[in-house]
C-alpha cells in the first residue's frame, strides 16, 4: 500500500487534449492522488506553477503555444521536482532529447493506466524518501525507523502488525481512529471479522508503551468507536489550552 505521504505530493498535469487530462486525473485520484492541477498549454502551466509549486510534473510534448521541452526548462528554472513526459511522440531523438534535459521518465502515448500509475509512484518514491518519525509519549518513544520502542532504558521490537496499528494511530495523533480503520490498515481491504484480533494487538502494543497496560494514557479507549494515541507534545497543548 503506498504512502499518503506521497498520495498528498502536488502533481501538475499539462497536457492540450481535455479528454486525455480527465482520464490521466481519473487514474490518479482512483488510486488515491488528490492534490492534481491540469494546464492544456505553456502559459497555464507556467503560471499554475508558479502558484502551486508542484512536486510532479507531466508534461505532454506537443502544446499549442510551445513544446514540452522548452517548457521543461523554464518550470526546472524556478523549481527542482521531478518531470514525466507522456506524449504521443515515440521517436528516439524525442526520448533522448528528454532524457538528455534531464527527464526523469518518457512515455509514449498510448499507454496503459497501472503502467502510468507504476511509473509516477516509483518517481515519487525515488524523489521523495519519507521521514520516520519518533512518536513521542508519557512514558516510552516510538521510534518508527528501527521498528522498536524504547522505556526504561530498553529498546523493545515491534511486530510488523503492531508497526501497522501504531502508525496508523501516529498519522492521526490525538483523533480517534475507528476499529474498521485500524483492521484496513492491519490487514487490508477485507478487515471484518478481525476485531478480537485487533484487540489482542492493542493490548501488546500497551504492554510495551505504557506504564500500567491496565490502564493506559497514551493509547486510550474510545468506547464503541476506536482507539486515540495521545503524544506528549499534543497532550501539553491540551493542558495550555485548557489554563
Amino acid at each position: 500500500m503506498d504512502s499518503a505521504y506521497l498520495k498528498s505530493k502536488r502533481i501538475l498535469l499539462v497536457d492540450d487534449e481535455q479528454e486525455l487530462l480527465n482520464l490521466v486525473v481519473s487514474i490518479l485520484q482512483d488510486d488515491g492522488y488528490q492534490n492534481i492541477t491540469t494546464a492544456k498549454n505553456v502559459r497555464e502551466a507556467l503560471l499554475l506553477a508558479k502558484e502551486i509549486q508542484p512536486e510532479l510534473a507531466v508534461l505532454d510534448v506537443m502544446l499549442p503555444d510551445g513544446n514540452g521541452f522548452e517548457l521543461y526548462e523554464r518550470l526546472k528554472q524556478n523549481g527542482d521536482y521531478p518531470v514525466l513526459f507522456l506524449t504521443a511522440r515515440g521517436e528516439e531523438e524525442d526520448k533522448f532529447r528528454g532524457f538528455g534535459l534531464g527527464a526523469d521518465d518518457y512515455v509514449v502515448k498510448p499507454f496503459l493506466s497501472k503502467e502510468l500509475l507504476f511509473r509516477i509512484t516509483a518517481i515519487l518514491r525515488r524523489t521523495y524518501k519519507e521521514e520516520k518519525p519518533l512518536a513521542r509519549l508519557k512514558n516510552s518513544v516510538i521510534d518508527f525507523s528501527r521498528g522498536e520502542v524504547r522505556k526504561d532504558g530498553e529498546h523493545i521490537p515491534l511486530t510488523a502488525k503492531e508497526h501497522d496499528l501504531l502508525s496508523a494511530l501516529y498519522r492521526s495523533a490525538g483523533r480517534i481512529v475507528t476499529i474498521d480503520s485500524l483492521c484496513e490498515a492491519a490487514w487490508g481491504d477485507n478487515p471484518y471479522g478481525y476485531e478480537n484480533s485487533l484487540m489482542a494487538h492493542i493490548r501488546r502494543i500497551r504492554e510495551k508503551i505504557e506504564t500500567n497496560p491496565s490502564q493506559p494514557v497514551s493509547l486510550v479507549t474510545v468506547k464503541g468507536l476506536g482507539y486515540k494515541l495521545i503524544l506528549e507534545d499534543e497532550k501539553r497543548k491540551t493542558l495550555r489550552n485548557e489554563d
